[in-house]
């Protein structure tokens, strides 16, 4: 992975990220990374599902890093049975799954790639998202796995990262979530991602010191370019 390039263009129809540069996968292709703050789910969604359905086949892959507000998310095979509403709003997706929470102290990865030029399917891309947050937490000292039964990253029986995601005209979207230093509670009101009394846990909970939040973002996007 080489970084060439710091970008001022606008990407999508997202403005102001704090930081935007261009990394180069193995093969040579270009990511254009956005590092936003916290961005409003609603308008992630809608700018994300946009560029999947309208990029040229010119267009270069993106990824958006960010934050969102207090919000849950459901899937296209959520079940709200068990669901307890609050205060906290609801989105309906066409990402696959169940339905989710973010929150401020979670990083949330957006991978925008035209899969056939990565010579990728679904499940290989599920796995190398996987695998850039187990690699991340090991540079961390936490050892994390995922499972064959239960998709997403774990420390010990514990959830601390999730995965869903969306193909339209061959463009990946929606993508990641890690857990770094957040308020877990509103996972009280869900089963998360469908499963009933999954445990769910943070970076910080298992670190003495506090973790930098930007830093494990840059590892997270670096490690997951590098795999492509």
């Amino acid at each position: 992975m080489q970084v060439v390039k710091e970008s001022s263009e606008k990407f999508g129809s997202l403005d102001d990220p704090k930081l935007r540069k261009s990394l180069k996968t193995k093969s040579g292709r270009e990511v254009l990374v956005s590092f936003y703050d916290q961005l409003d789910y609603a308008t992630s969604y809608k700018a994300m599902a946009e560029f999947a359905a309208q990029r040229g086949d010119n267009d270069p892959d993106q990824i958006w890093v960010l934050q969102h507000p207090k919000v849950y998310t459901q899937g296209t095979a959520c079940d709200l049975n068990t669901f307890i509403p609050s205060d906290i709003p609801t989105v309906k997706t066409d990402r696959g799954g169940q339905i989710t929470y973010h929150g401020p102290g979670q990083i949330v990865v957006y991978p925008l790639l035209a899969l056939k030029s990565h010579g990728i399917g679904v499940k290989s891309l599920v796995h190398k998202l996987e695998q850039c947050m187990i690699d991340t937490l090991a540079d961390l000292k936490i050892e994390a796995d995922r499972r064959t039964d239960a998709p997403g990253v774990y420390v010990s029986d514990a959830k601390i990262g999730a995965l869903g995601l969306r193909i339209r005209k061959g463009t990946s979207y929606h993508g990641l979530s890690l857990n770094v230093d957040m308020d877990l509670s509103p996972f009280v009101n869900i089963d998360p991602c469908g499963y009933q009394g999954l445990k769910v846990t943070n970076i910080i909970d298992h670190m003495k010191e506090a973790p930098n939040f930007d830093q494990i973002a840059d590892s997270v996007v670096s490690k997951f370019v590098n795999s492509l």
